[in-house]
């Protein structure tokens, strides 16, 4: 890794930006199927700081931690350690039953330094650090109950067709998963009840409009074997995956911004990048998929007047 060195214990330095890192345990393999070590994932936070940090400046993190790699336990982190560096920035958040202090990255050297504590999956509010009651990105997940992803491929084809209905801009990603997230950029003036609300009320007519290929059911045994609209990401303190985040799964896959076009391309399945190929993630960030999508958010009150009539 450029701009790293090996101290005597083994440990990797890594300068990034203002601060040197340790990578404790760089050859630790985190994905033992394709041979991805921690330094490798550190690498990959470094190259990709670039396209990652605008995705997760100024918005409280979940981070998703596997200390001994995929095969091992994992656990999910919200309150950031008081030992960790100083430099890496906390926002305090009132919730109910206490304070919790997120991280919030700020910088390529706290990318770094994730990677040292094996963050494998980083998840973001849909909201910002100055505005938290107040999401500017509106989050559908869809979620087939196999790894069909034609069925996934059919659902966000409807849904981009009944969002383009409700003129709002709207932009998919793989999940790393199985499905696909399909992101509305929001102006920042909406509530959280107000935003899941409105998303609760386009899968439901998405749902009425396919009724043998979609559903809304919250339960598992009710879904059969449609595909489940879920929005309850779009909810106070929820999060959902952050573009270009590696995800805790075999086969070290990426969540990765897409355009309409390649939705539609038997090539692109929920899983297509992944840190194997770090340079096919990259081609796909210089891509700029979502190019000057997010800076179209809009309220809702004409989509939800648009949507009231489509509900008739």
């Amino acid at each position: 890794m450029t701009g790293s060195t090996t101290d005597p214990d083994g440990a990797l330095e890594v300068r990034a930006g203002r601060h040197t890192v340790t990578v404790h345990r760089p050859d630790k393999l985190l994905f033992p199927d394709v041979g991805v070590t921690k330094a490798d994932l550190a690498a990959y936070y470094r190259r990709m700081a670039l396209f990652l940090l605008p995705q997760l400046r100024d918005r409280p993190l979940m981070l998703e931690r596997l200390p001994d790699g995929v095969k091992g336990p994992r656990f999910v982190q919200k309150d950031t350690p008081a030992a960790w560096p100083e430099w890496v920035r906390r926002v305090r958040v009132d919730k109910e039953g206490g304070t919790i202090r997120h991280l919030v990255c700020e910088d390529s050297a706290t990318l770094v330094h994730l990677a040292d504590q094996a963050c494998l999956s980083l998840h973001r509010w849909l909201s910002r650090t100055d505005r938290l009651p107040w999401p500017d990105r509106l989050v559908f997940d869809l979620d087939p109950p196999g790894d069909d992803f034609a069925a996934v491929r059919d659902a966000a084809r409807w849904l981009g067709e009944l969002l383009d209905e409700l003129h709002l801009s709207s932009a998919p990603m793989t999940t790393g998963s199985k499905g696909l997230h399909v992101v509305v950029p929001l102006n920042g003036h909406t509530t959280y009840d107000e935003s899941r609300s409105f998303a609760k009320g386009v899968a439901e007519v998405l749902a009425e409009r396919h009724p043998s290929r979609l559903t809304t059911a919250v339960r598992k045994r009710a879904r059969g074997d449609r595909l489940y609209l879920d929005v309850q990401r779009n909810g106070y303190a929820q999060t959902a995956v952050a573009p270009w985040s590696p995800r805790a799964r075999p086969g070290a896959p990426v969540a990765v911004p897409v355009t309409w076009e390649q939705v539609s391309s038997p090539d692109v399945t929920a899983r297509t990048w992944s840190l194997g190929d770090v340079d096919a993630v990259l081609d796909q960030a210089r891509r700029n998929p979502w190019e000057g999508i997010m800076r179209r958010g809009r309220g809702l009150g004409p989509a939800r007047r648009r949507l009231a009539g489509i509900q008739g």
